[in-house]
Protein backbone atom coordinates (compact mmCIF):
# COMPACT_ATOMS: atom_id res chain seq x y z
CA UNK A 1 0.00 0.00 0.00
CA UNK A 2 1.18 3.62 -1.04
CA UNK A 3 2.21 5.50 2.04
CA UNK A 4 -0.51 8.04 4.01
CA UNK A 5 1.12 11.07 2.69
CA UNK A 6 0.38 10.00 -1.07
CA UNK A 7 -3.17 8.87 -0.61
CA UNK A 8 -3.88 12.46 0.98
CA UNK A 9 -2.74 13.87 -2.50
CA UNK A 10 -5.01 14.37 -5.17
CA UNK A 11 -4.03 13.06 -8.67
CA UNK A 12 -3.08 16.06 -11.83
CA UNK A 13 -6.33 17.12 -13.29
CA UNK A 14 -4.21 18.21 -16.49
CA UNK A 15 -2.34 15.01 -16.45
CA UNK A 16 -4.99 13.31 -16.26
CA UNK A 17 -7.10 15.07 -19.42
CA UNK A 18 -3.80 14.80 -21.42
CA UNK A 19 -3.10 10.63 -20.68
CA UNK A 20 -6.45 10.54 -21.94
CA UNK A 21 -5.88 12.50 -24.66
CA UNK A 22 -2.93 10.62 -25.93
CA UNK A 23 -4.69 6.98 -25.71
CA UNK A 24 -7.56 8.67 -27.96
CA UNK A 25 -5.61 10.05 -30.53
CA UNK A 26 -3.50 6.67 -30.21
CA UNK A 27 -6.74 4.79 -31.33
CA UNK A 28 -6.98 7.19 -34.13
CA UNK A 29 -9.96 9.72 -32.85
CA UNK A 30 -9.37 12.85 -33.61
CA UNK A 31 -8.62 15.64 -30.69
CA UNK A 32 -8.48 18.70 -30.87
CA UNK A 33 -6.23 19.37 -27.57
CA UNK A 34 -6.45 22.59 -25.50
CA UNK A 35 -5.47 20.84 -21.84
CA UNK A 36 -1.38 21.11 -21.84
CA UNK A 37 0.12 24.52 -20.70
CA UNK A 38 2.88 23.72 -23.48
CA UNK A 39 4.22 26.14 -26.08
CA UNK A 40 3.83 24.66 -29.58
CA UNK A 41 6.47 26.33 -30.93
CA UNK A 42 9.92 24.48 -32.03
CA UNK A 43 12.80 26.04 -29.03
CA UNK A 44 15.00 28.40 -30.74
CA UNK A 45 17.39 27.32 -33.06
CA UNK A 46 20.32 28.90 -31.85
CA UNK A 47 19.93 27.45 -27.94
CA UNK A 48 18.99 24.13 -29.88
CA UNK A 49 22.50 24.53 -30.92
CA UNK A 50 23.93 25.16 -28.17
CA UNK A 51 23.30 22.25 -26.44
CA UNK A 52 24.50 20.03 -29.42
CA UNK A 53 27.88 21.64 -29.33
CA UNK A 54 27.92 20.91 -25.54
CA UNK A 55 27.45 17.57 -25.86
CA UNK A 56 29.67 17.39 -28.90
CA UNK A 57 32.38 18.74 -26.49
CA UNK A 58 32.30 16.38 -23.94
CA UNK A 59 30.35 18.52 -21.43
CA UNK A 60 28.01 15.66 -20.04
CA UNK A 61 29.50 15.10 -16.56
CA UNK A 62 28.05 16.33 -13.41
CA UNK A 63 28.24 19.88 -12.60
CA UNK A 64 28.27 21.84 -8.94
CA UNK A 65 24.90 21.11 -7.45
CA UNK A 66 23.93 24.53 -7.40
CA UNK A 67 24.14 25.02 -11.17
CA UNK A 68 27.06 26.26 -13.53
CA UNK A 69 28.32 30.05 -12.38
CA UNK A 70 27.95 31.42 -15.95
CA UNK A 71 23.79 30.46 -15.49
CA UNK A 72 24.00 31.32 -12.17
CA UNK A 73 25.16 35.05 -12.97
CA UNK A 74 22.82 35.31 -15.75
CA UNK A 75 20.09 34.72 -13.97
CA UNK A 76 21.14 37.01 -11.21
CA UNK A 77 21.76 39.51 -14.00
CA UNK A 78 18.14 39.20 -15.44
CA UNK A 79 17.26 39.21 -11.47
CA UNK A 80 18.35 42.87 -10.73
CA UNK A 81 17.22 43.93 -14.07
CA UNK A 82 13.91 43.71 -12.41
CA UNK A 83 14.64 45.07 -9.09
CA UNK A 84 15.69 41.89 -7.44
CA UNK A 85 18.49 42.23 -4.88
CA UNK A 86 20.06 39.37 -6.33
CA UNK A 87 23.85 38.05 -6.59
CA UNK A 88 24.83 34.59 -8.16
CA UNK A 89 24.72 33.33 -4.50
CA UNK A 90 21.65 33.42 -4.06
CA UNK A 91 20.46 31.06 -7.70
CA UNK A 92 20.03 27.50 -7.15
CA UNK A 93 19.56 26.01 -10.79
CA UNK A 94 16.96 23.50 -10.63
CA UNK A 95 13.92 22.01 -12.52
CA UNK A 96 10.91 24.92 -11.78
CA UNK A 97 8.68 21.97 -10.41
CA UNK A 98 11.31 20.67 -8.42
CA UNK A 99 12.25 23.84 -7.13
CA UNK A 100 8.47 24.32 -5.51
CA UNK A 101 8.62 21.03 -3.99
CA UNK A 102 12.03 21.81 -2.21
CA UNK A 103 10.89 24.61 -1.03
CA UNK A 104 7.56 23.41 0.49
CA UNK A 105 10.05 20.04 2.06
CA UNK A 106 12.57 22.27 3.44
CA UNK A 107 9.81 24.73 5.30
CA UNK A 108 6.77 23.32 6.11
CA UNK A 109 6.01 20.48 8.80
CA UNK A 110 2.77 18.71 9.25
CA UNK A 111 0.01 21.06 10.85
CA UNK A 112 1.25 23.94 9.20
CA UNK A 113 -0.67 26.30 6.63
CA UNK A 114 -0.61 27.54 3.08
CA UNK A 115 -2.29 30.02 1.59
CA UNK A 116 -3.54 29.85 -1.56
CA UNK A 117 -5.10 31.56 -4.20
CA UNK A 118 -8.65 29.93 -5.53
CA UNK A 119 -8.35 29.11 -8.39
CA UNK A 120 -4.83 28.36 -8.51
CA UNK A 121 -2.48 25.74 -10.41
CA UNK A 122 -3.26 22.01 -9.34
CA UNK A 123 0.12 20.82 -8.08
CA UNK A 124 0.53 23.43 -5.50
CA UNK A 125 -2.39 21.73 -2.96
CA UNK A 126 -0.37 18.62 -3.99
CA UNK A 127 2.90 19.92 -3.01
CA UNK A 128 1.55 21.35 0.10
CA UNK A 129 0.31 17.98 1.48
CA UNK A 130 3.25 16.02 0.13
CA UNK A 131 4.99 18.39 2.54
CA UNK A 132 2.62 16.73 5.21
CA UNK A 133 0.64 20.96 5.61
CA UNK A 134 -2.88 21.92 4.65
CA UNK A 135 -3.44 24.36 1.94
CA UNK A 136 -6.20 27.00 2.71
CA UNK A 137 -7.72 29.02 -0.25
CA UNK A 138 -8.61 32.56 -1.07
CA UNK A 139 -11.05 33.11 -3.30
CA UNK A 140 -10.86 35.59 -6.20
CA UNK A 141 -13.79 36.60 -8.08
CA UNK A 142 -14.54 36.38 -12.06
CA UNK A 143 -16.35 39.92 -11.23
CA UNK A 144 -12.81 41.06 -10.61
CA UNK A 145 -10.89 39.23 -13.25
CA UNK A 146 -9.57 36.78 -10.49
CA UNK A 147 -7.13 39.33 -8.35
CA UNK A 148 -6.35 38.58 -5.14
CA UNK A 149 -7.59 40.61 -2.32
CA UNK A 150 -5.07 41.41 0.25
CA UNK A 151 -7.84 42.22 2.77
CA UNK A 152 -8.76 38.42 2.56
CA UNK A 153 -5.29 37.55 2.37
CA UNK A 154 -4.95 39.01 5.81
CA UNK A 155 -7.67 37.79 7.03
CA UNK A 156 -6.66 33.80 6.06
CA UNK A 157 -3.69 34.33 8.48
CA UNK A 158 -4.07 32.46 11.44
CA UNK A 159 -1.01 31.39 13.90
CA UNK A 160 -0.13 28.02 12.01
CA UNK A 161 -0.10 30.04 8.50
CA UNK A 162 3.60 29.59 7.17
CA UNK A 163 3.73 30.31 4.05
CA UNK A 164 1.96 31.89 0.95
CA UNK A 165 1.82 30.74 -2.74
CA UNK A 166 1.18 33.35 -5.30
CA UNK A 167 1.63 33.08 -9.18
CA UNK A 168 1.60 36.11 -11.06
CA UNK A 169 1.06 35.90 -14.39
CA UNK A 170 -1.88 32.80 -13.49
CA UNK A 171 -2.27 29.76 -14.56
CA UNK A 172 -5.35 29.21 -14.66
CA UNK A 173 -6.52 32.44 -15.22
CA UNK A 174 -3.93 34.50 -17.03
CA UNK A 175 -4.52 37.13 -14.46
CA UNK A 176 -1.46 39.39 -13.96
CA UNK A 177 -2.13 40.49 -10.29
CA UNK A 178 -1.29 44.56 -10.09
CA UNK A 179 1.73 46.07 -8.46
CA UNK A 180 -0.01 47.91 -5.46
CA UNK A 181 -1.73 44.29 -4.87
CA UNK A 182 1.60 42.74 -5.13
CA UNK A 183 2.93 44.94 -2.78
CA UNK A 184 0.41 45.53 -0.07
CA UNK A 185 0.54 41.24 0.34
CA UNK A 186 3.92 41.00 0.51
CA UNK A 187 4.38 43.48 3.27
CA UNK A 188 1.18 41.73 5.39
CA UNK A 189 3.06 38.62 5.10
CA UNK A 190 6.18 40.08 5.94
CA UNK A 191 4.55 41.87 8.63
CA UNK A 192 3.04 38.60 9.57
CA UNK A 193 5.99 36.06 9.19
CA UNK A 194 4.54 34.32 6.56
CA UNK A 195 7.02 32.81 3.91
CA UNK A 196 6.10 34.08 0.31
CA UNK A 197 6.76 31.48 -2.74
CA UNK A 198 5.93 33.79 -5.90
CA UNK A 199 5.89 31.30 -8.81
CA UNK A 200 6.62 33.80 -12.06
CA UNK A 201 7.33 31.24 -14.98
CA UNK A 202 4.89 33.28 -17.25
CA UNK A 203 6.67 36.36 -16.18
CA UNK A 204 7.52 36.97 -19.95
CA UNK A 205 4.31 36.22 -21.52
CA UNK A 206 2.25 39.14 -20.50
CA UNK A 207 0.04 41.44 -23.03
CA UNK A 208 -0.76 44.21 -21.03
CA UNK A 209 0.60 46.13 -18.11
CA UNK A 210 3.87 44.64 -16.41
CA UNK A 211 4.64 41.96 -14.38
CA UNK A 212 6.09 43.25 -10.73
CA UNK A 213 8.90 40.55 -8.72
CA UNK A 214 7.60 39.99 -5.37
CA UNK A 215 11.10 40.01 -4.49
CA UNK A 216 11.49 43.61 -5.59
CA UNK A 217 9.33 45.21 -3.38
CA UNK A 218 11.51 47.26 -0.34
CA UNK A 219 12.40 44.83 2.45
CA UNK A 220 10.75 41.96 0.83
CA UNK A 221 13.94 39.87 -0.41
CA UNK A 222 14.55 37.89 2.41
CA UNK A 223 11.01 36.65 3.12
CA UNK A 224 10.35 35.56 -0.36
CA UNK A 225 11.18 32.31 -2.40
CA UNK A 226 10.99 32.89 -6.51
CA UNK A 227 10.79 30.67 -8.51
CA UNK A 228 11.07 30.78 -12.40
CA UNK A 229 12.62 28.71 -15.24
CA UNK A 230 12.74 28.46 -19.22
CA UNK A 231 9.75 26.12 -20.22
CA UNK A 232 7.00 28.69 -20.88
CA UNK A 233 9.25 31.58 -22.33
CA UNK A 234 11.85 29.94 -24.59
CA UNK A 235 9.13 26.60 -25.38
CA UNK A 236 12.31 24.48 -23.36
CA UNK A 237 9.16 22.13 -21.66
CA UNK A 238 11.20 19.07 -22.27
CA UNK A 239 14.85 20.71 -21.51
CA UNK A 240 13.62 20.91 -17.43
CA UNK A 241 15.28 23.67 -16.58
CA UNK A 242 14.49 26.59 -14.30
CA UNK A 243 15.76 28.15 -10.93
CA UNK A 244 15.28 29.23 -7.02
CA UNK A 245 16.38 32.62 -5.92
CA UNK A 246 16.09 33.19 -2.25
CA UNK A 247 18.14 34.16 0.48
CA UNK A 248 21.80 32.96 0.76
CA UNK A 249 20.73 30.44 3.71
CA UNK A 250 17.68 29.46 2.16
CA UNK A 251 19.62 28.41 -1.03
CA UNK A 252 22.19 26.17 0.75
CA UNK A 253 19.31 24.61 2.74
CA UNK A 254 17.58 24.02 -0.47
CA UNK A 255 20.50 22.89 -1.86
CA UNK A 256 21.43 20.16 0.70
CA UNK A 257 17.70 18.26 -0.63
CA UNK A 258 19.16 18.84 -4.26
CA UNK A 259 22.30 17.30 -3.39
CA UNK A 260 20.09 14.49 -2.33
CA UNK A 261 17.72 14.24 -5.13
CA UNK A 262 19.35 15.12 -9.04
CA UNK A 263 22.15 16.14 -7.70
CA UNK A 264 22.88 18.84 -10.53
CA UNK A 265 20.89 19.94 -13.53
CA UNK A 266 21.85 17.91 -16.63
CA UNK A 267 24.88 19.66 -17.57
CA UNK A 268 24.34 20.86 -21.32
CA UNK A 269 20.83 21.87 -21.03
CA UNK A 270 22.78 24.41 -18.45
CA UNK A 271 25.04 25.67 -21.21
CA UNK A 272 21.80 25.99 -23.47
CA UNK A 273 20.30 27.90 -20.96
CA UNK A 274 22.77 30.41 -20.90
CA UNK A 275 22.49 30.77 -24.45
CA UNK A 276 18.77 31.33 -24.03
CA UNK A 277 18.80 34.15 -21.54
CA UNK A 278 21.94 35.68 -23.15
CA UNK A 279 21.07 35.09 -26.90
CA UNK A 280 18.81 36.79 -29.53
CA UNK A 281 15.37 37.66 -28.01
CA UNK A 282 13.39 37.79 -31.11
CA UNK A 283 12.09 34.53 -31.25
CA UNK A 284 10.78 34.97 -27.56
CA UNK A 285 9.43 38.56 -28.62
CA UNK A 286 7.45 36.56 -31.71
CA UNK A 287 6.24 33.55 -29.59
CA UNK A 288 4.81 36.15 -27.10
CA UNK A 289 3.10 38.60 -30.01
CA UNK A 290 1.70 34.81 -31.52
CA UNK A 291 0.03 34.03 -28.38
CA UNK A 292 -1.59 37.54 -27.85
CA UNK A 293 -2.97 37.08 -31.56
CA UNK A 294 -4.75 33.61 -30.59
CA UNK A 295 -5.66 35.12 -27.47
CA UNK A 296 -7.82 37.59 -29.16
CA UNK A 297 -9.07 35.12 -31.98
CA UNK A 298 -10.11 32.48 -28.95
CA UNK A 299 -11.32 35.41 -26.99
CA UNK A 300 -13.91 36.57 -30.10
CA UNK A 301 -14.66 32.92 -30.58
CA UNK A 302 -15.86 32.39 -26.89
CA UNK A 303 -18.53 35.82 -27.49
CA UNK A 304 -19.84 33.90 -30.39
CA UNK A 305 -20.54 30.61 -28.02
CA UNK A 306 -24.12 31.43 -26.02
CA UNK A 307 -23.80 30.67 -22.18
CA UNK A 308 -19.78 31.11 -21.78
CA UNK A 309 -18.08 34.46 -20.74
CA UNK A 310 -14.54 34.92 -20.33
CA UNK A 311 -12.36 37.39 -18.73
CA UNK A 312 -9.86 38.79 -21.12
CA UNK A 313 -6.43 37.55 -19.46
CA UNK A 314 -3.36 39.60 -19.27
CA UNK A 315 -0.74 37.35 -19.38
CA UNK A 316 0.14 33.05 -19.79
CA UNK A 317 -1.83 31.45 -22.65
CA UNK A 318 -4.69 30.47 -20.84
CA UNK A 319 -8.45 31.19 -20.94
CA UNK A 320 -10.74 30.14 -17.93
CA UNK A 321 -14.49 30.74 -19.35
CA UNK A 322 -17.56 30.52 -17.24
CA UNK A 323 -20.33 28.56 -18.00
CA UNK A 324 -24.11 28.64 -17.43
CA UNK A 325 -24.53 25.03 -17.76
CA UNK A 326 -25.85 23.23 -14.14
CA UNK A 327 -23.50 20.50 -14.50
CA UNK A 328 -19.95 19.98 -13.08
CA UNK A 329 -17.08 20.61 -14.76
CA UNK A 330 -15.31 17.46 -14.54
CA UNK A 331 -18.50 15.91 -16.26
CA UNK A 332 -18.56 18.99 -18.82
CA UNK A 333 -15.33 18.12 -19.66
CA UNK A 334 -16.00 14.48 -19.92
CA UNK A 335 -18.57 15.44 -22.01
CA UNK A 336 -16.81 17.85 -24.41
CA UNK A 337 -13.61 15.18 -25.32
CA UNK A 338 -16.35 12.22 -25.68
CA UNK A 339 -18.84 13.47 -27.43
CA UNK A 340 -16.93 16.77 -29.16
CA UNK A 341 -13.61 15.32 -29.40
CA UNK A 342 -12.63 18.23 -27.79
CA UNK A 343 -10.12 18.66 -24.40
CA UNK A 344 -10.17 21.13 -21.98
CA UNK A 345 -9.30 20.86 -18.29
CA UNK A 346 -12.28 21.20 -15.07
CA UNK A 347 -12.09 24.24 -13.41
CA UNK A 348 -12.65 22.44 -10.22
CA UNK A 349 -8.98 20.67 -10.97
CA UNK A 350 -7.87 24.14 -9.80
CA UNK A 351 -9.33 24.37 -6.73
CA UNK A 352 -13.28 24.96 -5.45
CA UNK A 353 -13.74 28.43 -7.05
CA UNK A 354 -13.28 26.61 -10.22
CA UNK A 355 -16.29 24.63 -10.46
CA UNK A 356 -18.04 26.07 -13.36
CA UNK A 357 -15.72 26.81 -15.12
CA UNK A 358 -12.80 25.09 -17.33
CA UNK A 359 -9.67 26.07 -18.53
CA UNK A 360 -8.32 26.10 -22.50
CA UNK A 361 -5.13 26.61 -23.52
CA UNK A 362 -4.63 28.40 -26.44
CA UNK A 363 -0.39 27.03 -27.13
CA UNK A 364 -1.73 25.53 -30.55
CA UNK A 365 -2.46 26.49 -33.94
CA UNK A 366 -4.90 28.59 -35.36
CA UNK A 367 -6.89 26.29 -37.55
CA UNK A 368 -6.84 23.73 -34.45
CA UNK A 369 -8.23 26.94 -31.79
CA UNK A 370 -11.05 27.55 -34.58
CA UNK A 371 -12.45 24.47 -35.10
CA UNK A 372 -11.80 23.23 -31.46
CA UNK A 373 -14.18 26.36 -30.74
CA UNK A 374 -16.30 25.18 -33.15
CA UNK A 375 -16.69 21.70 -31.78
CA UNK A 376 -17.16 23.34 -28.10
CA UNK A 377 -20.34 26.17 -29.33
CA UNK A 378 -21.35 22.53 -31.08
CA UNK A 379 -21.60 20.14 -28.13
CA UNK A 380 -22.89 22.86 -25.85
CA UNK A 381 -26.09 23.15 -27.52
CA UNK A 382 -26.59 19.43 -27.13
CA UNK A 383 -26.33 19.82 -23.50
Amino acid sequence: MVSKRLQNVPASGTVKIANLVSQMKADGVDIVSFSMGEPDFATPENIVESCVESVRSGFTHYTPSMGITPLRKAIAAEAVSKGIPCKASNVLVTPTKQAIFMIALAYLDPGDEVLLPDPAWVSYEAVVRLAGAEPVYINTKFDDGFVVDPADVEAAITPRTKMLIMNSPSNPTGCVQPESVLREISKICADRGVRVMSDEIYEHIIYGGKHFPMASFEGAFDNTFTVSGLSKTYAMTGWRIGWVIAPEEDIRAINKLQTHSITCCTSFVQTAAVEAMNGPQDSRCRMVAEFKRRRDLALDLINDIPGLECCKPDGAFYLFPKYEKDIKSTDLAEHLLQKGHVAVTPGRAFGPAGEGFFRISYATSESQIIEGFSRIKKSLSQL
